[in-house]
């Protein structure tokens, strides 16, 4: 995200580079977050991009990012 004039932020999806890795969806049991993530494909090494207030965010993110919901994977 990035703050725009006084303060107000706009909302930025971030792009994935799919030959090196996938999009998963990491889910917290607990609370029920659930945050976006990178995971690299040769080490498995999972880095955030963003954290999933609605469906919307998930449906903005497939749609930069030319997935489909079902191509994100949960891991728990």
């Amino acid at each position: 995200m990035s703050m725009g004039l006084f303060g107000k932020k706009k909302n930025l999806v971030p792009l994935i580079d799919r030959s090196r890795g996938e999009a998963v969806l990491r889910c917290s049991i607990c609370s029920g977050e659930q945050v976006l993530c990178f995971e690299e494909a040769g080490t498995g090494e999972l880095r955030e991009l963003m954290l999933v207030r609605s469906q919307a965010d998930i449906d903005d993110f497939c749609r930069a990012n030319g997935l489909s919901a079902s191509d994100i994977r949960k891991v728990y």
